[in-house]
C-alpha cells in the first residue's frame, strides 16, 4: 500500500509540474476605443474549458462608467464561443472547443481613460476543469480513488496530445517530402533548360559566324 501511495504521489507531482499556470491578474485601463487584451491557451478539439473572470473597478464609485467585456475565440478558425458584456464581479463561463487551436480570452474596458479595473482571469482546460469533488460525492469515491481518477484523466490528455503531435508530424513530413520532390523537379527542369539554351546559343553563334565568313 505504501508503494502504491508513493507511485501515486510521484505521478501527481509530475502532472503538477507539467500543468501550465493559466491564472493571471492584471489592471486593465479603460479607453474610448479599446484594443482587446487576449490571453491564449492551446486546446485540443472537444476540450472542456472553464473560464473564471473577476472584475473589480479601482474606483467603485464610478463602476458604471466603464464597461468590461470578454470574448472567447480561437485563433485558427476565428470561432466566437462567447461574448459577455458588462462584466462586474465574478463570472464563470464554460465552453467546449470545436477544433485543435489556440483558445483566447480577449478582454476590453470601454470608458474614460482615467478609470481602470482589476481583472483576475483563470482558465482551466480539460481535466483541470472537471469538478472532482462533485464526482467523488456522487460516486462515493475515496480520496485515493479521486486522485487516481484525476491522474487517469491527465494521462488520457497526455496520450491525446501525443497522438495529435504524431499526426501533425506525419502531416508535416508529407508536406516536406512533397516540397522536396517539387524542388528536385524544378532543379532538373532548370538544368535541362540551361543545357538546351547553351546548345541553342552554340548553333546560333555558329550560324552567325558562318554568315560573316569568320569560320568555314
Amino acid at each position: 500500500m505504501t508503494a502504491v501511495r508513493s507511485i501515486v504521489a510521484l505521478v501527481a507531482l509530475i502532472a503538477l509540474l507539467c500543468t501550465p499556470v493559466n491564472a493571471i491578474k492584471f489592471q486593465l485601463q479603460a479607453q474610448k476605443h479599446p484594443e482587446p487584451l487576449c490571453i491564449w491557451n492551446y486546446a485540443l478539439q472537444d476540450t472542456l474549458a472553464i473560464i473564471s473572470i473577476n472584475v473589480v473597478p479601482t474606483d467603485p464609485g464610478k463602476a458604471t462608467q466603464q464597461k468590461v467585456a470578454a470574448r472567447v475565440i480561437d485563433r485558427t478558425y476565428h470561432n466566437v464561443y462567447l461574448n459577455k458584456p458588462n462584466l462586474l464581479g465574478e463570472t464563470r463561463l464554460a465552453i467546449s472547443t470545436h477544433h485543435n487551436s489556440d483558445l483566447g480570452v480577449c478582454v476590453t474596458n470601454t470608458g474614460p481613460e482615467s478609470l481602470s479595473a482589476i481583472v483576475d482571469l483563470d482558465v482551466q482546460l480539460g481535466g483541470d476543469a472537471v469538478d472532482y469533488n462533485a464526482i467523488a460525492n456522487q460516486e462515493s469515491l475515496s480520496g485515493m480513488e479521486t486522485e487516481l481518477r484525476k491522474l487517469l484523466t491527465v494521462a488520457d490528455e497526455i496520450l491525446e496530445q501525443m497522438d495529435y503531435m504524431k499526426r501533425r508530424e506525419m502531416r508535416m513530413t508529407k508536406t516536406n517530402d512533397s516540397t522536396l520532390g517539387r524542388v528536385h523537379s524544378f532543379a532538373w527542369i532548370s538544368v535541362v533548360a540551361i543545357v538546351a539554351l547553351g546548345v541553342w546559343q552554340v548553333f546560333h553563334l555558329r550560324d552567325f559566324f558562318k554568315r560573316k565568313y569568320l569560320i568555314d
